[in-house]
């Protein structure tokens, strides 16, 4: 889209920006003790700025605070490696309809993965927060429900900043309890937490808040303080933090296919393109 005309410049402009996804330098509300009080909305770039209540947020609205890159923890524990994803080769000839530098990037090198190099791995970088990230829930859930065999889906929280890291341990939390049995539908739940934030204004910024949204779903408090404390929850959010630093991750929402190739909506040019991209890199790997 070159601005021909400068009406057609603007309306290039505007199509960006509301495709750009949720970045680091996005301003988000900061987490707080229940003692501390602090204001403002936390929305997404392109979000129309509105202020609601935190129901657990007593008095004021939390404080936001801008994002930063993320940084690996050096701290990571031996006992649960992250596991390489295949090794480089040449990349196999083919009539592809996307281009390296356009819809997605290459990393070189090839980084870890979430899981074993059985599978191709689909990783999707998100937060809770993002607006952009709710719109492309319906997108990544339909193409995850009829994903070929080979083909393993993820999901990754951002991890930027304080309260993105307490959004990710709440994920974290939610995944780990489903795998447990204390969460009957786990896709619900994650269903719930977006809504949750984006519907009921409730910004999730204090444990106490958190809590209280997984005792509405029948979590006790006992089962998601041992859950939300444990060595499990802390490990994977090691994990993410560290994969977030390796992939570059900038902006969400985003995809990484098999710890080869980046890409995300601004990229392909849109949710259903994004989807095109995927099945692409994903037939690319394949083909290998």
């Amino acid at each position: 889209m070159r601005y021909l005309v400068y009406p057609l410049a603007l309306l290039g402009i505007i199509f960006a920006a509301g495709m750009a996804g949720c970045d680091t330098a996005q301003e988000t509300p900061q987490p707080v003790a229940p003692e501390t009080s602090r204001d403002d909305t936390g929305e997404t770039p392109g979000a129309a700025q509105r202020e609601v209540p935190d129901p657990d947020a007593a008095e004021a609205e939390p404080e936001l605070v801008e994002e930063s890159a993320a940084v690996a923890d050096e701290s990571q524990s031996d006992n649960q490696p992250i596991l390489l994803a295949q090794d480089d080769v040449a990349e196999p000839a083919g009539d592809w309809k996307f281009s390296e530098g356009r819809q997605f990037h290459r990393l070189v090198p090839t980084q870890p993965t979430v899981g074993g190099s059985d599978k191709i791995e689909v990783a999707e970088i998100f937060w809770y927060g993002c607006n952009h990230c709710l719109d492309f829930e319906p997108y990544i859930n339909r193409w995850a429900a009829n994903k070929p065999s080979d083909v393993r889906f993820v999901r990754i929280p951002a991890m930027w900043n304080p309260l993105v890291k307490l959004h990710g341990q709440l994920y974290y939390t939610e995944e780990v309890l489903a795998k447990n049995g204390k969460i009957e539908d786990a896709e619900a739940f994650h269903d719930a937490v977006f809504s949750e934030y984006h519907r009921r204004g409730n910004r999730l910024t204090t444990e106490k808040a958190i809590q209280g949204l997984f005792e509405r779903h029948g979590v006790s408090a006992d089962d998601f303080q041992t859950t939300w404390k444990s060595f499990e929850v802390a490990q994977k959010m090691r994990v993410a933090e560290d994969l977030a630093r390796r992939y570059a991750i900038t902006g969400v929402p985003a995809v990484v296919v098999n710890g080869k190739y980046r890409t995300g909506g601004a990229e392909a040019g849109g949710y259903p393109e994004l989807l095109e991209v995927i099945n692409e890199l994903v037939a690319r790997e394949a083909a290998r």
